[in-house]
């Protein structure tokens, strides 16, 4: 009896992460592929105006890390930061690099989740595309509550990976290597 009283807590606990987490199949089958995804999903916002249009706007600055790299800047959809689901096909932000001509580049997404809201009916840290998300503490630098975040740099090459934090390869204006 208690075996099965295990098992179906089991099975509880995992319809409840499935039922927050929405990969569609585009996504689901692997590495190369869920990128592709994201550039799908993410395509019709390589216009930064198109992106504004959809609700995202301007959060922050240029996030740089010395030596590590940027993430360059993020526009973020408040509503989909506010709500406790993830969705590979929306993600919460969008990530663009500062070209050389001053205008905009879209270089990946960002999906985030708030620790508290996911944490209410969840019993494990989020993961997308097979990857666990990383939890940023609070206090931090953007002065948000504790979330969860993962990258998928899926329109600029980031030789650390293709979901780190922080890409080598772009560097926000004003930082070291940076020649603009």
């Amino acid at each position: 009896m208690r075996r099965s009283t295990i098992i179906a807590s089991g099975i509880a606990a995992a319809t409840v992460v499935a039922a927050s987490i929405v990969v569609p199949s585009a996504f689901a089958s692997g590495h190369n592929d869920a990128l592709d995804g994201v550039r799908s999903a993410t395509r019709k916002y390589r216009k930064v105006e198109r992106a504004i249009d959809a609700g995202y706007v301007q959060f922050f600055g240029c996030v740089h890390e010395p030596l590590a790299g940027s993430m360059g800047i993020h526009f973020v959809n408040g509503a989909l930061a506010g709500d406790a689901t993830i969705d590979a096909s929306t993600p919460e932000a969008l990530m663009y690099d500062v070209k050389s001509n001053g205008g905009l580049e879209l270089i990946g997404a960002e999906y985030v989740v708030f620790k508290d809201a996911w944490d209410a009916s969840n019993p494990e840290p989020p993961e997308l595309f097979g990857e666990t998300f990383n939890l940023v503490e609070s206090p931090n630098r953007y002065g948000l509550p504790p979330f969860y975040e993962l990258h998928a740099w899926a329109w600029k090459n980031n030789p650390t990976g293709a979901h780190a934090d922080y890409n080598p390869q772009v560097l926000c204006p004003g930082t070291e290597g940076h020649t603009n």
